[in-house]
C-alpha cells in the first residue's frame, strides 16, 4: 500500500467509534515497537498516532484487516456500493445488508469486476480485490484472476 493511502487508512482506523479494541491493539504494538509505555501512546495526539501506524514496517494480519477495511469504509464507498451494485447483492451505501447464502456466480463476479475497472483507478480496484479476497476467500475467490498486481 502506498504511503498516502497508509496514512488515509490509520487516519480513517483512528477516527472510528466502534473499533476500540483493534486501537488499543494498535497502541500496544506502537509502545513495543518504539519502547514506549501504553499510557503515553494513549496520550498522544491522533496524528501522532496516525503517523507510527501508518510508517509502522510490518503488524499483525488482523491489525492490518481492520485498517484495511477502514480505508475503504472511509475512502472508497463509491466503489464499494458500484461493485456490490453491479453483482446485484443488497447494501447500505456500500455496506451488505444482509450475507448472501452463497457466493456470487464466477461469471457475475468477473462481470462486475469488469465494469468497476472501467470507472475507478486500476490500483484502488486492485487494493480492494485483495482485501475481499483476505477477508473472505469462499465468498471472492473469483476475483483472484482479476488482480493486475
Amino acid at each position: 500500500m502506498e504511503p498516502g493511502k497508509r496514512t488515509q487508512a490509520a487516519e480513517a482506523f483512528w477516527a472510528e467509534t466502534d473499533g476500540v479494541e483493534q486501537q488499543l491493539e494498535a497502541m500496544a504494538l506502537i509502545a513495543q515497537r518504539h519502547n514506549f509505555r501504553v499510557k503515553f501512546v494513549q496520550t498522544l495526539p491522533r496524528p501522532k498516532k496516525v503517523r507510527y501506524l501508518a510508517t509502522m514496517a510490518a503488524m499483525p494480519e488482523a491489525l492490518a484487516s481492520r485498517l484495511l477495511v477502514s480505508y475503504h469504509l472511509a475512502r472508497q464507498r463509491p466503489m464499494l456500493a458500484a461493485f456490490l451494485d453491479a453483482l446485484g447483492i443488497a447494501h447500505e451505501d456500500g455496506l451488505i445488508t444482509t450475507d448472501p447464502e452463497t457466493p456470487p456466480a464466477a461469471d457475475r463476479v468477473q462481470a462486475a469486476a469488469a465494469t468497476l475497472r472501467e470507472s475507478f483507478p486500476a490500483g484502488d480496484v486492485d487494493l480492494y480485490f485483495a482485501t475481499l479476497l483476505s477477508q473472505d476467500p469462499d465468498t471472492w475467490a473469483a476475483l483472484a484472476a482479476n488482480l493486475t498486481a
